[in-house]
């Protein structure tokens, strides 16, 4: 196994800047930046195809909350360290509940950048966004000034949030070495080497899941367009 060296990471950054300026539908900047990664850090995207393939293999979220299941309350601390519950977001109308791995996750950002793009959209229809992720608040700060998200970035500390959704994942020993280069004890406050699998759940005002993006493979996220469409439908709703 083969850690990431000084000159791929390097690579890999101006990658990251040259999908993050691109045009094109968010997932097609995220298939960009795969595709850059297997060049620059084959190793990772091999153990990745991996890990997909087992998580597929256990039906990965699959238990998840569906369409037309109560989605499950919480109450996490935001960048602040203020308290949000669910039921306080939908006073005021549907919400997205967004699971992201963490800030260092370049899949993330990108996905929160086209969040933050689509604000004016989001905000018209009266709709929330609220992000969740298993960092200390220092990280989850980062995220959303270096993003400039207007939404609250929750801290979920050992996933226990996650876990009770069944979306938590433990990353096994291969991933953790070619990962070694991110600080992840320092990041989660644990060394459990556990993430969730990136999710959105639409929920509308009567706290029902109305749509839902669930799937293990990381590098695969919700379109913008159907997160608004669901977010829209799901205000028709109520």
């Amino acid at each position: 196994m083969t850690s990431l060296s000084p000159a791929d990471a390097e690579q890999l950054r101006l990658a990251f800047q040259r999908c993050r300026d691109m045009d094109g539908t968010l997932n097609e900047q995220l298939r960009a930046y795969a595709d850059a990664s297997r060049e620059f850090f084959p190793a990772y995207g091999e153990a990745v195809d991996r890990l997909v393939a087992r998580l597929n293999g256990n039906g990965g979220g699959e238990t998840a909350p569906l369409p037309d299941d109560p989605m499950p309350p919480f109450m996490l601390p935001d960048e602040n360290g203020a308290l949000v519950t669910l039921s306080a977001l939908l006073e005021h109308g549907p919400v997205a509940v967004m699971f992201f791995r963490g800030h260092w996750c370049p899949y993330c950002r990108l996905n929160v950048r086209a969040v933050v793009q689509a604000r004016g959209r989001i905000e018209a229809m009266g709709a929330r966004i609220v992000a969740i992720m298993p960092e200390t608040q220092g990280y989850t700060r980062q995220l959303k000034a270096d993003s400039g998200a207007p939404f609250p970035i929750l801290t979920d500390l050992d996933n226990g949030y996650a876990l009770s959704l069944n979306l938590a994942i433990w990353l096994d020993t291969e991933i953790q070495h070619l990962l070694s280069h991110q600080d992840m004890a320092k990041y989660h406050g644990n060394d459990g080497w556990m993430l969730p699998i990136p999710a959105v759940f639409v929920v509308g005002r009567d706290g029902i899941v109305k749509a839902r993006f669930v799937d293990p493979d990381f590098r695969k996220r919700m379109e913008i367009d159907d997160l608004l469409a669901a977010l829209e439908s799901a205000g028709r709703e109520n």
